[in-house]
């Protein structure tokens, strides 16, 4: 007698969900993904994807299609803030490629979304499901939705965002602490910025209490930028409130022309503050765990954060695999396995906020000493343990 596949209800149709949604399907399980919008897309603007997660999107057949829109940055450059000086170019590229065995890119979010969700079947996919709650039972976890709909599965995944119902629904609720910075966002057509001579590299420019990003995405027409300023205070946690570019430049007074430029050409820009989350203790209960954003939401310093979700959704598929019978041991398992490096990486990313926007001054030139020497991160050195992790074999080791 032939078992029948073990069935995963995944809720949250975005970067995370589709590819635990994508690994599942490939590996035999029986996949329902629910999302809440009318319509499958994603918000914001730039993502990157480093080797340790641009390795598992290879293995889903993501190839072509990554390589469509997807840019592949020369090197991650630190610079200072008024003079441009070049601080630390770390090499990416096909140095990287070869070190790690896969490329890192650049992405605008929409483009990579599209790119996972062209190997998820449509009829797997539920929209305008806004889940509410669920009810767990000793062979089955129950989901129920805004719109009446109820649903059984084998095993529920909370893949539901910074926002996620799931983890309210299993820890209660949270506290976020406000970092004290506000981020805003651009995207500039290249063909604006030819007289920069801008080249294919990711780079961040530091500086006293703020600091710029700025990188190729849609296969380099497309330039994106975020700005992380700090601020005294702010209420609302939101990637889709609307900016002023007046704002964005009065808060770069005396910074290179080039960091000018970039803001100066952007047609629109949106703000969001940027919240802080310790790390949980715990991801999963029973037949339920949590993924990406919903169990390790990352401040914007490492990017690290759409890669992170990505590795999840491997080792999830690895640990359902392995203890496909007893699927309460099998998510322990990936908690097990996930929750110290996602919660490393979380840790990392707010430390950088502190370094990215030390003031002029002897703490600041130490920095600088430190980067020249090719001791901190995003050096080929440094990042090692990062970009050589392979999430699909982390559970055999």
């Amino acid at each position: 007698m032939t078992t029948a596949p073990a069935s995963i209800a995944i809720i949250g149709g975005g970067i995370g969900g589709l590819t635990a949604a994508a690994s599942l399907l490939r590996a035999g399980f029986a996949v329902q993904v629910y999302e809440q919008a009318k319509t499958l897309g994603e918000i914001g603007a730039g993502i990157n994807i480093s080797p340790n997660a641009s390795r598992i999107l290879h293995r889903l057949g993501l190839v072509d299609a990554l390589g469509k829109t997807g840019v592949k940055p020369r090197t991650f450059d630190q610079r200072r803030w008024d003079d441009g000086r070049f601080l630390l170019r770390a090499p990416l590229g096909e140095p990287v490629e070869s070190a790690f065995g896969a490329p890192y890119y650049t992405f605008h979010r929409a483009d990579l979304h599209r790119a996972i969700a062209s190997v998820v079947p449509d009829h797997r996919v539920h929209l305008a499901h806004r889940f509410t709650r669920l009810e767990e039972h000793s062979d089955r976890v129950d989901a129920y939705f805004d719109n009446g709909a109820s649903i059984s599965a084998d095993a529920l995944i909370g893949a539901d965002g910074i926002h996620s119902v799931v983890r309210h629904a299993l820890f209660g609720p949270e506290k976020p602490r406000f970092t004290g910075c506000v981020a805003y966002r651009g995207l500039v057509p290249s063909d604006r910025l030819t007289h920069l001579d801008l080249e294919p590299t990711a780079q961040i420019w530091l500086g006293p209490g703020r600091h710029f990003v700025h990188y190729p995405v849609s296969a380099g027409r497309m330039v994106n930028f975020v700005a992380i300023s700090e601020t005294d205070s702010w209420q609302r946690e939101s990637w889709v409130d609307r900016g002023e570019v007046a704002d964005v430049l009065a808060t770069y007074p005396g910074w290179h022309s080039q960091v000018l430029s970039i803001i100066e050409l952007v047609d629109e820009t949106y703000k969001w503050a940027l919240f802080d989350r310790a790390p949980l203790p715990r991801w999963s209960v029973g037949r339920v765990t949590l993924l990406g954003d919903a169990c390790h939401p990352m401040l914007p310093f490492m990017g690290q954060g759409g890669a992170q979700a990505i590795e999840d959704a491997a080792t999830l598929k690895e640990c359902l695999l392995k203890f496909s019978s007893d699927i309460p041991k099998a998510l322990r398992l990936y908690e097990q396995i996930r929750l110290p490096r996602a919660s490393r990486l979380q840790g990392m990313s707010a430390t950088n906020k502190t370094r990215f926007h030390l003031p002029d001054g002897p703490a600041q030139k130490e920095r600088d000493a430190t980067m020249a020497t090719g001791a901190t991160d995003w050096s080929l050195a440094a990042v090692a343990w990062l970009y050589e992790h392979d999430a699909e074999v982390a559970e055999k080791r």
